[in-house]
C-alpha cells in the first residue's frame, strides 16, 4: 500500500530556455537562482522571484554541450560548467561573463564543488577525475581510471570524495580519501553501472542510482546499504534529495520522476514527464523541484514542481 501522499495543491511552471536538449539543471544555494546547460552550448540562469516569476540571463562561450552545472557553494553568483568541449568555465551571472576558464584533456560530463567552495572536481569521458583550485583555476589533483566513471560527490565535511563507476560491468562506488586521493573503500553497490550519486544535506546519507533500474540508500558513517527504492524500471539517470533529507527524487528513461521517502522507501508521490530525464535538483530552501530531459514535443524545457499547502494554480514561462 503506497503512503498517503504529504504534497497538496501541485504548482508546475514551465521555462523554454533552450534551442536543444537540456542537460543539467541546479539550484544556487540561496535558492534563488536556477541553472541550465544544454546541448546548445549555452546555460541559462532564471532569478526566480518569491510569486514563481523571474527574469533570465544567457551565458554564451562554449563551443560544445554543456553536460552539468554547479554552483559555489559559498557564492550565490557564480556557477561552474563543464563541457564536451574539454573546458571547465567559471560563470558570473550578474555581469554574464565567464570569469575563469580550464582548458583540461577530456571531454567533461561530471562536475562538483568541495562544501567549502575552494575545489571543483571534474569527470571526463577519459574516465580522469581532476580536482581545480578555484582561486587559480589550474588543476592541483589528477587520478586516472580505468573504467567507467560517472557522477562523483563530496561527503559534508570534505574528507571524503565519492566516485560512482561501471568497474567490471558491476555498479562499484569508490570511496577516495581527500587529498590523497588514495582509496579507502569499494562499495559492491549494484549490478550494472552506478551513474550517479547524491548526499543527503543533513550528513546522514548518500544515494545511488543505477543502470540496474534501482536506487541504493547508503548510511555515510558506517557505509553501509539501508535501503533500496524499486519503483523505477528502467537505468536511473538523476537523483537528488530534498532540502530536509526527508524526501528523494529519482529520475530515469520511464514517463515519471518518482518521489520517496527516504525513511520508509515508499513512493508518495510521481510526475509525469518526458521519455528521459537527464536531471533532477531540488531547492535547497523549499519542495521546489526542477527537472529537465529529452522531450520530443518542448525540446529544450525545462520544468519546476512546488509541492506545498497553500492554494495555487498552474503557470507557464515562455
Amino acid at each position: 500500500m503506497e503512503e498517503t501522499t504529504p504534497f497538496k495543491n501541485l504548482h508546475s511552471r514551465e521555462y523554454h530556455v533552450h534551442e536543444k536538449e537540456v542537460r543539467s539543471v541546479a539550484w544556487n544555494f540561496t535558492g534563488s537562482k536556477l541553472a541550465s546547460g544544454s546541448e546548445d552550448q549555452t546555460v541559462r540562469v532564471w532569478h526566480i522571484e518569491p510569486h514563481g516569476n523571474g527574469n533570465s540571463v544567457e551565458l554564451k562561450g562554449h563551443r560544445d554541450s554543456v553536460e552539468q552545472l554547479c554552483w559555489d557553494p559559498k557564492h550565490a553568483e557564480l556557477v561552474a560548467t563543464a563541457s564536451m568541449d574539454k573546458t571547465v568555465r567559471l560563470w558570473d551571472d550578474r555581469t554574464g561573463k565567464c570569469v575563469q576558464l580550464a582548458e583540461l584533456s577530456g571531454r567533461n560530463i561530471n562536475i562538483a564543488y568541495k562544501p567549502e567552495g575552494e575545489l571543483i572536481a571534474v569527470g571526463d569521458t577519459n574516465n580522469e577525475l581532476t580536482i581545480l583550485d578555484v582561486r587559480t583555476f589550474k588543476p592541483i589533483h589528477k587520478r586516472k581510471f580505468h573504467y567507467e566513471v560517472n557522477e562523483i560527490a563530496w561527503n559534508t565535511t570534505s574528507d571524503i570524495l565519492f566516485v560512482t563507476t561501471g568497474k567490471d560491468e558491476k555498479g562499484v562506488v569508490e570511496v577516495l580519501s581527500y587529498p590523497s586521493l588514495q582509496p579507502l573503500d569499494s562499495l559492491m553497490a549494484h549490478t550494472a553501472g552506478c551513474h550517479c550519486i547524491a548526499i543527503d544535506p543533513c550528513g546522514r546519507y548518500f544515494a545511488v542510482g543505477s543502470a540496474d533500474s534501482l536506487v541504493s540508500l547508503w548510511d555515510i558513517s558506517e557505509l553501509l546499504c539501508v535501503r533500496t527504492f524499486t519503483k523505477i524500471k528502467s537505468a536511473v539517470r538523476t537523483i537528488s534529495f530534498n532540502h530536509s533529507g526527508e524526501y528523494l527524487a529519482s529520475g530515469s528513461t520511464d514517463c515519471f520522476i518518482d518521489i520517496s521517502n527516504v525513511q520508509t522507501g515508499r513512493t508518495v508521490h510521481q510526475i509525469p514527464c518526458g521519455p528521459a530525464m537527464n536531471s533532477v535538483d531540488w531547492n535547497p530552501k523549499s519542495n521546489l523541484l526542477a527537472y529537465a530531459g529529452k522531450d520530443n514535443i518542448n525540446e529544450g524545457n525545462m520544468r519546476s514542481f512546488l509541492f506545498h499547502q497553500a492554494h495555487s494554480t498552474e503557470g507557464k514561462l515562455n
